[in-house]
């Protein structure tokens, strides 16, 4: 299952999303189609910019899907032939947790994290193309000083690893650079 799905990792300004559009790219120059998901929303000037700017990044050809939450069912519904680039798990994580009462814990955001992780592989697993799901690599800053924080961290950092799990490849950015972890 995992050979046709590529998970590339890194830090902020990594290259991420630039490499994976490079494949995305790629893959529509050997005639596949593209699907591309969004999981940013636009809660502030500044996020608006940054949406716009990968807006304007992208060919027109590319169908664009944006989804805030429950993206495996969001993606599952389009019935993707070709390649699905996911931009980014990331924020599909904090949006997760944003939709969560205050007084969540640990338990509550873990399991709503680990349900869009499971209904992307299944997504996934449904699909005949290549997937490409970028997220960033959290745990190798300073620990967060607060618990919201900390709870993030933790919890992409496990969807993180079970996504690895399942990838048949593991890129990490440095620099815009591409570093093979696994496949």
């Amino acid at each position: 299952m995992g050979s046709r799905l590529t998970l590339i990792l890194g830090g902020a300004r990594s290259g991420k999303s630039t490499y994976a559009e490079q494949l995305a790219q790629a893959a529509a120059a050997s005639g596949q189609a593209v699907l591309y998901v969004a999981t940013a929303a636009a809660l502030d000037e500044e996020m608006a910019q940054r949406i716009h700017a990968h807006q304007a990044r992208r060919p027109a050809s590319w169908e664009t899907l944006e989804a805030t939450r429950e993206v495996g069912a969001a993606i599952a519904r389009r019935a993707p032939q070709g390649f699905v680039l996911l931009d980014c798990l990331t924020l599909l994580a904090s949006n997760a947790l944003l939709a969560l009462p205050e007084t969540a814990g640990q338990d509550a955001y873990q399991a709503a994290l680990d349900a869009e992780v499971e209904a992307l592989l299944a997504a996934f697993a449904a699909a005949p193309g290549e997937w490409v799901i970028v997220s960033n690599e959290v745990g190798l800053g300073l620990v967060p000083p607060y618990p919201l924080g900390r709870l993030y961290r933790d919890g992409l950092g496990r969807a993180n690893q079970r996504l690895a799990q399942a990838a048949g490849r593991v890129l990490f950015m440095v620099a815009g650079l591409p570093m093979t972890v696994k496949g």
